[in-house]
């Protein structure tokens, strides 16, 4: 089941994403999660800690699935 997440401003780094999201601990939890390739955004394996996520992305790591709106 997908969840919603409302950002603000125009964009939201994935990491901060993942701590603000509690799928992360530390900061040095989500780059470790991103660097093992446990992120997909809307299909493909995102490699980039500070990718900027933007409304309608969706992101999937383990069995949590968020979309940006």
């Amino acid at each position: 089941m997908a969840e919603e997440f409302k950002i603000e401003g125009p964009y939201i780094e994935l990491i901060r994403l993942l701590k603000v999201e509690g799928i992360a601990e530390t900061g040095g939890h989500a780059k470790f999660i991103v660097d093992e390739g446990e992120v997909v955004r809307n299909g493909e394996i995102e490699l980039r800690k500070r990718a900027k996520l933007i409304p309608g992305d969706r992101i999937e790591v383990h069995d949590h699935v968020i979309i940006l709106t």
